[in-house]
């Protein structure tokens, strides 16, 4: 089967899916679009700025594609405000969060974008408490030993890492997930890095952003994810992810236990013009 279906009755020859194409890979002729290059990476940005639906992409079907009469676009004042009130999550109800949630959110951050569409961000998902507090031990036990040497010995984080392994080690406070009922870990094949990492940052953050929609809360699992990129081997031991995927992010989800009440100013605005 072709590339690309056109529908000749259809299509106005208008061009406009020439000229999203990101690679070029349709062009025109006196016939209408055509398929000029294989290199379709199927964004399908083809098929969906078509404003006649005259053409149909065998790896973005027309039939998958949702119809868009306008797209939903806040106005700026409450798209700031939104932006602006999200906040990390660090403490959360102890009420378990039902998997459909978890599929539901998830389901949003596959949609991020990703370079060249090579999406390629799997999820591995942790809810039992059980396993939660092990991989905070161990991670602990990372830390430790992670102290005793660069880069984290004498590192700009070593006073507040130090002050978290002795918080937890005093009274048992878990300082790395923060009793959330839930771990997202992002996965990647080994040999999509870093792409794999690129792209995970989008994802999670699309989850992150998402969240506060279906009363969720998140925060960035900075601890879990430092010591994973160690190759700390108890933490791989527990998760026990299958031999080529690599661990590409983390992020604990729940449901938020306060809720906040001011917007958080950062360091001004810093930028140059050339």
């Amino acid at each position: 089967m072709e590339l690309i279906q056109v529908d000749r009755e259809k299509c106005t020859q208008c061009g406009r899916c020439t000229q999203v194409c990101p690679l070029g890979v349709i062009g025109m002729d006196g016939h209408g679009p055509k398929v000029i290059r294989q290199l379709c990476i199927a964004c399908g940005h083809c098929v969906a700025v078509c404003p006649s639906d005259a053409l149909d992409n065998v790896n973005t079907p027309l039939a998958n594609q949702i119809p868009l009469e306008k797209a939903p676009v806040l106005d700026a004042d409450t798209a700031a405000l939104f932006l602006r009130s999200r906040r990390s999550v660090r403490a959360y109800q102890k009420t378990v969060v039902p998997r459909e949630k978890i599929r539901q959110l998830l389901d949003i951050a596959r949609l991020a974008p990703t370079a060249g569409n090579s999406q390629g961000v799997a999820y591995h998902v942790i809810d039992n408490q059980n396993t939660l507090r092990s991989i905070t031990a161990v991670i602990v036990g990372w830390a430790e030993e992670a102290l005793q040497s660069p880069p984290w010995a004498g590192s700009p984080f070593e006073a507040s890492l130090a002050a978290q392994v002795a918080s937890y080690r005093q009274t048992g406070r878990d300082v790395v997930l923060r009793d959330a009922p839930c771990l997202v870990v992002a996965i990647a094949d080994k040999n999509f890095l870093p792409t794999g990492r690129d792209n995970t940052h989008f994802s999670l953050a699309y989850a992150e952003l998402y969240a506060p929609s279906i009363g969720l809360g998140t925060c960035w699992a900075g601890f879990f994810e430092a010591c994973a990129a160690a190759g700390y081997q108890p933490l791989l031991n527990l998760l026990n992810l299958p031999e080529n995927m690599s661990i590409t992010g983390g992020i604990m989800v729940g449901y938020p236990q306060f809720t906040h009440k001011r917007l958080v100013d950062r360091n001004p605005l810093q930028i140059t013009w050339q």
